[in-house]
């Protein structure tokens, strides 16, 4: 098959490196071109090498952080898309991986049909994350917040919308600004009203709210 979705796989494990490459191979749409393990040197060599379309990335490697080297991979090579894959959900870490430019970020235990929809949904140009992770986002927002964000959702502007969407994607305010043809100051104070508005505390919120309004595609595992 032509035009083959060209997967890299880092993991500080064999035995999960090894798994990945032969579930990827079963499926004449993925090729899985090659595999990483140990720091952020070896991933970018291989990218540089391989060129691959998605990078199914440990959120630890042997010898550095799986985040530190997403945000080189993404800042080098703004055509890889990488998915974080991690036996851990926690939230910060969530929009650490986000904020680095991860399109996606799944757990380990997903099944083996989930991983492959999401290197297929990823590579399509769509950023998710595991439901899992998202409901533990969400139901903090809820128990955190006195006010119902939903109904505070219909006073943002357009513009702020907008903004909105680009912070759910893991976009820098200086990326956003550069999108939507305005000055980082303004795309800060446009965060700082929908934060305000919404009632609440940070881009981390901001990110699962848009996913629970479906402004980014989140249920692609349901």
């Amino acid at each position: 098959m032509e035009n083959k979705i060209k997967v890299l796989v880092t993991d500080d494990h064999e035995i999960v490196r090894l798994g990945l490459m032969h579930l990827l191979e079963q499926y004449p749409d993925l090729e899985a071109v090659g595999e990483g393990a140990t720091c952020m040197a070896e991933v970018l060599s291989k990218t540089e090498l391989y060129r691959p379309d998605v990078i199914i990335m440990d959120i630890r490697l042997k010898a550095s952080s799986g985040i530190d080297a997403c945000r080189e991979v993404c800042s080098r090579f703004p055509q890889t898309k990488v998915i974080m894959l991690t036996s851990y959900g926690d939230e910060e870490i969530v929009m650490e991986s986000i904020f680095a430019g991860a399109k996606g970020y799944i757990l380990k235990d997903v099944g083996n049909d989930e991983l492959i929809r999401a290197v297929r949904a990823v590579h399509r140009g769509e950023s998710l994350l595991d439901p899992v992770v998202t409901k533990k986002l969400l139901d903090r927002m809820r128990s955190c917040n006195k006010d119902n964000p939903d109904d505070a959702f219909e006073y943002l502007t357009d513009q702020e919308k907008k903004v909105l969407v680009f912070i759910a994607e893991g976009k820098t305010n200086r990326e956003i600004a550069e999108k939507i043809f305005l000055s980082e100051k303004t795309v800060r104070n446009y965060v700082s009203s929908i934060l305000g508005k919404l009632h609440l505390a940070n881009r981390t919120e901001a990110a699962a709210f848009a996913a629970m309004k479906n402004l980014i595609p989140r249920n692609l595992f349901e």
